[in-house]
């Protein structure tokens, strides 16, 4: 089953478990009628697993009842079948919520300006999980408030040109920083660094939230930049932290990748320990090219329209 466009699990469930309602009330369907998955699937055009997850939804409500090896029949005639009947949906989580936003507006589904009616309506969220994800994405330079009335997201890269075009500025600009005259190194913030890396390589980090593994990234880039005592490097490192921060999250369920980019932060730092930020910079170029090779552009993601 494709999950319902900003809906998650138990979401979904309810809102099918309410068309198999509507289903049985528009075909006439009388009490003790035998509602089989295969035919529910078929006719709502999605998998058995979920039919069968909201038949038991149903089934908790006494609307079906379950025979134990013979399946689930209505247990009302269509006729008694109400508003009453129908599930409420539960409000979203907050994570679940947040997560949501974050896909959807890299699929394009969301549009970049929205109000929180609209997000309300869409997303089945009440007021208080809302604000509070919308003011951690504001906290996390995702989004801010309109002047008038909404929100909006800040510009990022939204298209493969422009995934591609800032990979290119990047390997331009971050390895040279590190060759530059004036490059100077700050071994108390490479010591913090290196203390960072590491214990994003333990066991206790495996669950970090994709905004703290966005720090450890973008901190790392920016420090690098800042060896180089060129303040017109570090602007530029930051710009794009901002424009890379949303495209950045996503990519973050893949922990392997993220295993991966840690390790060759920490490679880059040894070079820069062991006095060699030539080698650091070829590693950090290196890295760059690994980066954008395991990134998907924005439109290879998965699309889920309305």
């Amino acid at each position: 089953m494709k999950q319902m466009p900003g809906r998650d699990k138990t979401q979904a469930r309810h809102a099918l478990a309410n068309l198999i309602l509507e289903l049985a009330a528009t075909l006439h369907l009388p009490a003790g009628h035998h509602l089989t998955e295969q035919w529910l699937a078929a006719e709502l055009s999605v998998s058995r697993t979920p039919v069968r997850a909201a038949l038991t939804l149903l089934a908790e409500c006494g609307v079906v009842a379950a025979r134990p090896r013979h399946g689930f029949f209505l247990a009302v005639s269509w006729d008694a079948i109400t508003h009453q009947h129908a599930l409420e949906i539960p409000s979203m989580p907050e994570e679940a919520f947040y997560a949501a936003l974050l896909r959807d507006r890299l699929a394009d589904d969301l549009a970049a300006s929205f109000t929180q009616t609209e997000l309300a309506r869409r997303y089945r969220v009440n007021r208080t999980v809302m604000l509070r994800a919308l003011t951690r994405m504001a906290d996390e330079g995702l989004v801010v408030r309109n002047k008038g009335q909404g929100w909006h997201f800040l510009p990022t890269l939204d298209s493969e040109r422009a995934l591609i075009n800032s990979y290119d500025f990047r390997r331009t600009v971050e390895p040279a920083a590190l060759l530059l005259p004036s490059f100077r190194l700050d071994h108390a913030a490479l010591a913090r660094l290196r203390t960072e890396h590491e214990y994003a390589l333990t066991s206790a980090a495996s669950d970090m939230k994709a905004s703290a593994l966005f720090a450890l990234d973008s901190s790392f880039h920016e420090a690098l930049s800042g060896f180089g005592g060129n303040p017109y490097f570090v602007q530029c490192v930051q710009q794009q932290n901002r424009l890379r921060r949303l495209l950045e999250y996503q990519g973050y369920a893949n922990r392997r990748r993220v295993r991966d980019w840690v390790e060759e932060h920490l490679a880059i730092i040894e070079a820069l320990e062991a006095g060699e930020p030539a080698h650091a910079a070829t590693l950090l170029r290196t890295h760059l090219d690994n980066a954008v090779s395991a990134t998907p552009p924005p439109s290879e993601r998965p699309r889920n329209r309305l």
